[in-house]
């Protein structure tokens, strides 16, 4: 039996809006929301996806990515079938367009399991964990009091009550900005909220959580030098300490007819970002050890050397540079 969703209400004897997140689907009796795992069963909403889980790995935190959120370690990922999103580009599109078997887990079993494979902790990810709400948070329960952090590598997409609630139960957070344009999120993404996204980085930094923000630069379709300095410039308004990751896009699902993101582009967005005083600015699918080691934003000193998902090596002085003392943003 699953449980019942939370943040909903009922339209009419059989019709419900679902609240969680910024889509706002109104549900007919027996059927799902655009996420596919929230469901009006005879009048109520219910989690249908609680706890079924489409794949678990253990994984370089890096993979996430998140560079400066105990670099260099271990971390039990899990993911759902479903999505709130429906990007044309998306790289994980046979679970979070379409549904691959599941098997269920409840949340103590898994904190079993990240406890058996010495993980740093538990992470949401592959798909849109905010989709998967109330298993994320039972999770949480019993996963924070035997001190593993939560993770969630997300699209932010989100309404501002159930971030509030959530926020108190993450420790860090992986957020992908899709772009600063709001028409992206309507016509790339198939609906969403820019503001939304927008709200959840600001919200989760200045709440504590670590926040690490991504960008997928697309040819053609959000790379232009307004929008790359645009996005910099509100990412910078937030806090010059969060990383800033810029992503090289490789054709996928239905944008494969596009070539790669130029790497002469990412350099450029790099450039464009330091310059606007962002402290830690990386560069991903490039495999370059420059464009993702750590360095230190005061004296230049290389801090974090990083070979892949895979070699890790730190310099760091608990969270400082051990040449000049200057406190880098974290959790080390």
């Amino acid at each position: 039996m699953k449980p019942e969703a939370k943040y909903w209400e009922p339209l009419d004897k059989s019709t419900v809006r679902c609240r969680l997140c910024p889509r706002e689907c109104v549900i007919a009796d027996g059927n799902s929301g655009f996420c596919r795992i929230r469901s009006n069963q005879g009048g109520k909403l219910v989690a249908t996806g609680y706890g079924e889980l489409v794949t678990i790995s253990n994984d370089p935190i890096e993979k996430k990515p998140l560079y400066h959120f105990y670099p260099g370690s271990y971390i039990i990922s899990v993911a759902c079938n479903g999505c709130n999103l429906g990007c044309l580009h998306c790289q994980n599109y046979s679970i979070s367009q379409y549904s691959c078997p599941t098997k269920y887990v409840s949340p103590e079993e898994l904190v079993e399991v990240a406890k058996r494979y010495a993980s740093k902790g538990v992470c949401f990810t592959y798909t849109e964990p905010l989709i998967w709400y109330e298993y994320l948070l039972d999770v949480a329960k019993v996963a924070k009091p035997k001190g593993l952090p939560i993770v969630l590598v997300t699209n932010g997409q989100i309404n501002r009550k159930p971030l509030e609630d959530l926020i108190p139960y993450v420790d860090a957070m992986n957020i992908d900005l899709k772009s600063i344009r709001e028409e992206f999120y309507r016509d790339v993404c198939r609906g969403g909220s820019l503001r939304a996204t927008m709200e959840t980085i600001e919200l989760a930094y200045e709440s504590g959580v670590h926040v690490e923000v991504t960008n997928l630069i697309i040819p053609g379709y959000n790379d232009s030098l307004e929008e790359l300095e645009e996005l910099t410039d509100f990412v910078a308004s937030v806090g010059l300490d969060i990383p800033l990751h810029f992503t090289r896009f490789y054709p996928h699902y239905e944008l494969t007819s596009l070539p790669p993101t130029p790497v002469d582009t990412l350099i450029r967005a790099k450039f464009l970002a330091e310059s606007k005083g962002m402290k830690f600015v990386y560069v991903g699918n490039v495999p370059d050890d420059r464009l993702n080691s750590t360095y230190c934003p005061s004296c230049g000193r290389l801090l974090i050397k990083r070979s892949g998902f895979f070699e890790t090596f730190s310099y760091l002085e608990g969270s400082r540079c051990p040449s000049c003392g200057t406190e880098v943003y974290g959790r080390f």
